[in-house]
C-alpha cells in the first residue's frame, strides 16, 4: 500500500499530523507513507521514522510571485514530482483548498473531509471520498479519526506523535539543567508580556535552573537577547534549524512557549510543556499528546508567573 499524506502548513498543523503516520504504520506496517508539505517544515515530516518519500511544496513562496517564470517552472516541477507515484489512498488532512487543489495532482483515490467538515467547504470539490469529523474535536483528534475512517481501522488508542530527536552537543548550552522558554510567536498579540518572563526566569533560576531562548527573526533574536540579558545565567540561543531546535527541546528539562509551532513540537517530543495563551482559546487547537503537558489562558486571559510554576513543580523540583 502506498499512501500520501497532504498537510502543507503552517507548524503546528503539521505537527499535529504526525500521529496519523504512527496511526497507519501500526494499522498497516508494509505501507509505504509519503508526506507532501511546505518547503520550510519539511524536517517535521523526516524526524517521522515511518514517513519515506517527501514532497515538498512553495505555496507561500509562489502566491508572492506568481507572475514570474521560475515560480510556474516550480509549479510544473512539483506536479511532476507527485505524479511519479501511483497511490492507493491521497489524504488531505488539511481541509484547505489550496490543499486539496494540490492532493488532487496526485496520481490515486483523493480523500478528505466532507463539506460540513473541512476547514473550507469548497476543498471536498476536489475530493473522491468524503468523511464528517465533528468540527468540535481537537486538531490531532479529527486528523486521526479522518485517517481512520478513509483506511478502515478505529481510533481508540494513545496519541503517539511517533518522532525523537537526534542528540546533539551544544559548545553554547549551559551544563547545568535547563529550560526552554519559546517567547516568539506570529502574532504580537499572542505574546507573553517580558515583565513576565523576567520574573519567571529569575525564579527558575534560583532553583538552578537555567532558561534557554530560541528566536528565529532578527526581531525575535533581539527580544531573547533582552530577555536573557535580564534573567540571570540565562542564554540566547545562536538562529537553528527546526531539526537542530527538536534536539535542543529534546534535552529540556521543561518547556514554557507561547502559542507556536515549537511549542507544540515540544509536547510531540514528550517534553514536559506548559504552554500560554493570551489571544486564542486552546480546546481545539492547543497543546495535545499523552505526556505532561498544559494549556493555561485564552483569548483575552494573561497566565501569571505563579500560574505557570505552579505547574512547572513536578517536573522542576
Amino acid at each position: 500500500m502506498r499512501i500520501l499524506l497532504v498537510k502543507t502548513s503552517s507548524l503546528g498543523d503539521v505537527i499535529h499530523n504526525l500521529p496519523v503516520a504512527s496511526d497507519i504504520h501500526r494499522h498497516f506496517p508494509q505501507a509505504r507513507i509519503d508526506w507532501c508539505v511546505e518547503e520550510s517544515f519539511v524536517a517535521i515530516p523526516r524526524l517521522h521514522p515511518a514517513v519515506g518519500r517527501i514532497v515538498p511544496v512553495a505555496v507561500r513562496r509562489w502566491r508572492k510571485a506568481l507572475l514570474q517564470a521560475a515560480t510556474w517552472r516550480e509549479m510544473l516541477e512539483f506536479q511532476q514530482r507527485v505524479r511519479e507515484v501511483d497511490y492507493d489512498l491521497v489524504l488531505d488532512t488539511q481541509g484547505l483548498a489550496k490543499s486539496a487543489l494540490l492532493a488532487s495532482r496526485a496520481n490515486g483515490i483523493v480523500a478528505g473531509y466532507a463539506s460540513d467538515s473541512a476547514r473550507e467547504s469548497l476543498a471536498a470539490r476536489f475530493y473522491d471520498r468524503h468523511y464528517s469529523v465533528d468540527r468540535q474535536l481537537h486538531a490531532v483528534v479529527r486528523n486521526r479519526q479522518l485517517a481512520g475512517a478513509a483506511l478502515g481501522y478505529r481510533v481508540d488508542d494513545a496519541v503517539d506523535y511517533g518522532i525523537a530527536a537526534v542528540a546533539q552537543d551544544f559548545d553554547w548550552l549551559p551544563e547545568k539543567p535547563y529550560l526552554v522558554l519559546l517567547t516568539a510567536t506570529s502574532r504580537d498579540d499572542k505574546l507573553w508580556p517580558e515583565a513576565r518572563w523576567v520574573e519567571l526566569g529569575g525564579k527558575l533560576a534560583a532553583l538552578g535552573l537555567q532558561a534557554v531562548l530560541p528566536a528565529g527573526s532578527p526581531l525575535e533574536r533581539e527580544r531573547a537577547s533582552r530577555l536573557a540579558a535580564a534573567i540571570p545565567g540565562a542564554v540566547a540561543a545562536p538562529p537553528l534549524r527546526i531539526d537542530t531546535l527538536a534536539s535542543l527541546l529534546a534535552g529540556a528539562q521543561a518547556v514554557v512557549g507561547v502559542d507556536t509551532g515549537l511549542t507544540h513540537l515540544a509536547v510531540a517530543l514528550t517534553v514536559p510543556t506548559v504552554a500560554l495563551y493570551t489571544a486564542t482559546e486552546p480546546g481545539l487547537t492547543g497543546v495535545y499528546g499523552s505526556g505532561f503537558h498544559r494549556n493555561l489562558g485564552g483569548t483575552g486571559q494573561c497566565p501569571g508567573v505563579a500560574e505557570v510554576l505552579a505547574e512547572l513543580a513536578p517536573v522542576c523540583n
